[in-house]
């Protein structure tokens, strides 16, 4: 029989709320106990609000374990590991019974993530054993021409994972096409949206993966260089991805000659970015990869033609080369099965916002945004009412609740005024103030701006203004036509994706809320009861019953009134801090 196994989720998200810890206090009760099970690190299980996780493999199945501190680890291994008698209280998921976190797990379909949490993605030979390096092993091996590849690429129907879904297969054929000596191949790993909450945790779990695909796709057109541009804010993915690069270089699936076939001569290094928002714009990555200000430049001529260094160069993501290994090595129908006409295979999410089950989920293409919010997330905090999703990143856009059934794919997600970006998704509930929304994310694409166009550098800038006046209970008569007007010049007058789908948030809501908007400018008043400058406290005499709390805590003695007696606040007094309104016991205290 087979020793159990223990694996320990070690990404960022784990090791934030608490994995090392476990990890190590697993160690020490191994250590001590002389017990004789092994352990080892994982990336990133998905499951991210029950971090952190561990999984428990024995003869009698699988156990995944959540909310563990070093208590909690003490405990599985003594019962679990050592008598063979699983925690029930503790398990989140497993295949031998159910759980309320099943359909988390249950509704996915792995093809990116497949390695993710189930293997060391320090260990090279773990990778070797879930069949990575046989998809560029059984290319080179078996003499496949550069032309079919492309064209299995073509036939799985995939498409960029990073924001544009331009077809993938069709963007390696222009880059083959183009007749040059030095091409090359940059994997995009940094977008700074949620869905870079992706690209970082396959990095982190499955680095090989990606620097396969992007092998894969140096046979293709011809490339014998390779860049991965990575934010230097993932320290943990950087290191993973340096360690995978030498691990592969000493196996010969990296450098020259690779598996033998002469002139196929392909290495790969990191290139750490500076975390600009503008360089997940490839024009303008490949700026800061030659040393240069990240900025964008016209197209044409595209990377294909003339990238990095002038020389055809081609662009994907991280989930684009991490889905290309599985595709090769298990034919495009084993992707293209998934989807709909045009939007095959699945897309990674990064689940956020008021959602009960937050985390990274892969879901095939054809499934509706309202089964992935309240299927796999279990619908929303506090069982508050569902408002609208922001998908896309920060220049992406708001779907309301009533297109919640619109399905997962490019085309009908874009049709809302939404993008499908990276792969974010940000829930929203009915406490969320849809103007405060759109201020929130035109702060962020305003900072970001490279300033090279005018209406990107002082239009959103000119929006932002405007958001916050109104937020502030000053917006005034023409506010929603201006915000309109600008947006338009900004996408239609700015050089890159970053310019062009800035005003997104902003289109969108208005588009689908602009109630709220008018209730801002006309009424001075925030439906959702968020932006503080247009709340008001007032005392609900009949509930009140005098017991000072409220006065007491109130830091401007805005409140006053005999004990006993109901009590009175102050509007010209009165900061609108809500601290009143937390501390009656009695829901004494209105909020409009």
């Amino acid at each position: 029989m087979e020793k159990t196994q223990v694996l320990v989720g070690l990404a960022s998200c784990g090791i934030a709320a608490g994995a090392g810890k476990v990890y190590d206090k697993i160690l020490d009760i191994r250590q001590a106990e002389k017990l004789d099970f092994s352990v080892k690190r994982t990336g990133c299980i998905g499951m991210c609000y029950r971090e952190p996780l561990i999984e428990v493999i024995d003869a009698t199945g699988s156990y995944l374990y959540g909310d563990v501190d070093e208590n909690k680890a003490l405990e599985i291994v003594e019962k679990h590991v050592k008598s063979g008698e699983p925690v029930k209280e503790y398990i989140v998921f497993t295949d031998l019974f159910k759980t309320e976190d099943n359909e988390f797990i249950e509704g996915q379909v792995k093809i990116a993530l497949r390695n993710c949490g189930v293997i060391d993605p320090e260990d090279i030979n773990e990778y070797e054993t879930r069949g990575g390096y046989k998809a560029i092993s059984g290319l080179v091996e078996g003499k496949v021409t550069p032309e079919a590849v492309i064209q299995n690429v073509i036939d799985s129907g995939i498409r960029g994972r990073g924001g544009g879904g331009f077809p993938t297969g069709t963007k390696w054929k222009f880059a083959y096409n183009s007749k040059s000596d030095v091409k090359y191949i940059i994997c995009n790993a940094d977008e700074g949206d949620p869905g870079a909450f992706m690209d970082r945790s396959v990095l982190e779990g499955d680095p090989h993966s990606v620097l396969e695909g992007m092998t894969i796709a140096a046979y293709a057109i011809g490339a014998s260089d390779g860049v991965i541009y990575c934010r230097a804010e993932y320290p943990l993915a950087i290191k993973r991805l340096n360690i995978a690069i030498e691990q592969s270089k000493k196996k010969g699936y990296l450098g020259k000659n690779i598996f033998g076939k002469e002139g196929f001569n392909f290495d790969i290094y990191v290139k750490e970015g500076a975390g600009a928002f503008v360089c997940g714009e490839e024009t303008a990555l490949m700026a800061s990869v030659e040393g240069k200000r990240g900025m964008p430049r016209k197209r044409p001529p595209f990377p294909a033609v003339s990238g990095l260094w002038k020389q055809p160069t081609n662009i994907n993501n991280v989930e684009t080369f991490a889905n290309i290994p599985s595709i090769i090595l298990n034919g495009p129908q084993s992707f293209n099965c998934y989807g709909t006409e045009k939007s095959k295979g699945t897309k990674v999410f990064a689940l956020t916002g008021k959602i009960k089950r937050g985390g990274l989920v892969e879901v095939p293409m054809g499934i509706t945004i309202r089964e992935v919010i309240f299927k796999l997330g279990g619908g929303i905090q506090n069982n508050k009412k569902f408002k609208a999703v922001q998908m896309g990143g920060p220049s992406g856009g708001c779907i309301p609740e009533f297109l919640a059934d619109t399905i997962i794919d490019y085309d009908s997600v874009n049709a809302t005024g939404a993008i499908m970006g990276s792969g974010g998704m940000v829930v929203m509930d009915e406490t969320t103030c849809m103007v405060d929304m759109a201020r929130f994310f035109l702060d962020f694409t305003q900072k970001e701006s490279c300033g090279k166009c005018t209406f990107c550098r002082i239009g959103t800038k000119r929006m932002l203004e405007i958001l916050t006046r109104i937020c502030e209970g000053e917006g005034k008569e023409g506010d929603i036509e201006m915000l309109e007007e600008l947006a338009v010049h900004i996408k239609n007058t700015s050089l890159c994706g970053l310019g062009q789908t800035a005003p997104n948030p902003v289109i969108t809501s208005l588009k689908y809320f602009r109630n709220e908007f008018e209730a801002h400018i006309n009424n001075k008043k925030c439906p959702a009861g968020t932006c503080k400058k247009l709340l008001t406290y007032t005392v609900i005499a009949d509930k009140c019953t005098g017991c000072t709390v409220c006065a007491k805590n109130c830091s401007v003695n805005a409140i006053s009134g005999e004990r006993k007696q109901p009590h009175f606040i102050n509007q010209d007094a009165c900061i609108k801090c809500g601290v009143c309104y937390n501390k009656c016991k009695f829901e004494a205290i209105s909020l409009t």
